[in-house]
């Protein structure tokens, strides 16, 4: 990775929130956010325990996924006329959704978007990213200035990552931040292993990264995730059970969870005016 200098201080620990997801059914976890004021009130709960962004999947009127353009735009208002946190829309949506929608997520103007480094088996279906289109969309917030986060499935999409930036040169910003996403069935195992070998082959130009656990990886993955220097990404969208048989009620309580741990190992949570400076993300409007 870069040694690249950053104005935030060493011991901060950027703490993303993905609260929402588009797998869950609202049926099936009633305390899921799936409403522009579900969305507004979590936002609230988390920043005030410790989230520096939001990682947004926007659902309809029946609360069902969707990339619908005017409400990605209300969910993404609702944010900012409640909080500060930097806001980061999924361009993955559903798995269903065609990829000529998922690039109009970009007309929502978030700060920074999901971008995915290949197709992946995800469960019973499979999460398609084709090379011309991760090239489009990479081009697509380049120009838009949206500062991209590379989702990590696998190791063989962090070469893909390397080939990316090789070709097309550095996002908006000029910083390079990745997400591992580890524990979903038919991707990378959720174990500290595989952080490991993940973190070794992340390109030079990489400045930062952070990890995701899904289901019962989420703490292995975290506390690995700290151990390496990285950063955390938690949420109702990742894992719906605090412990066996002890559901999530609400986000801030993964939130809240990821700050302790983060205690341990002597990092502070950052802020989203930190999390901008530390990602090279524009000036919230």
């Amino acid at each position: 990775m870069s040694t690249a200098v950053s104005t935030v201080p060493a011991d901060r620990l950027m703490i993303t929130v993905a609260p929402t997801g588009a797998e869950t059914a609202k049926a099936e976890c009633p305390q899921l956010p799936t409403t522009p004021e579900e969305i507004a009130a979590t936002a609230i709960a988390c920043r005030e325990a410790g989230a520096a962004m939001i990682h947004i999947h926007v659902r309809d009127r029946e609360h069902r996924p969707t990339l619908d353009l005017p409400l990605l735009r209300e969910w993404v208002a609702a944010v900012r006329e409640s909080t500060d946190l930097v806001v980061q829309l999924s361009t993955g949506g559903s798995v269903h959704d065609p990829l000529e929608n998922r690039l109009r997520v970009l007309d929502a103007e978030p700060e920074s978007c999901s971008l995915t480094m290949g197709t992946t088996n995800f469960g019973d279906d499979v999460f398609s990213n084709p090379w011309p289109f991760i090239t489009e969309l990479y081009q697509l917030s380049q120009e838009r200035q949206v500062v991209p986060e590379f989702e990590l499935f696998d190791l063989g999409q962090v070469h893909t990552l390397n080939r990316l930036l090789d070709k097309y040169g550095a996002p908006y910003g000029g910083k390079v931040h990745c997400d591992f996403v580890m524990g979903v069935p038919g991707a990378m195992a959720g174990t500290a292993e595989a952080l490991v070998a993940a973190v070794q082959a992340l390109p030079v130009q990489a400045t930062s990264w952070s990890a995701t656990g899904i289901g019962r990886s989420t703490l292995a993955v975290g506390l690995a995730a700290l151990s390496l220097g990285g950063n955390l990404r938690v949420g109702m969208e990742d894992v719906l059970t605090l412990r066996k048989g002890v559901p999530v009620e609400a986000n801030a309580q993964l939130v809240e969870r990821a700050v302790a741990m983060g205690e341990l190992a002597q990092r502070v949570p950052m802020s989203p005016t930190e999390a901008r400076a530390y990602l090279s993300i524009r000036p919230a409007a």
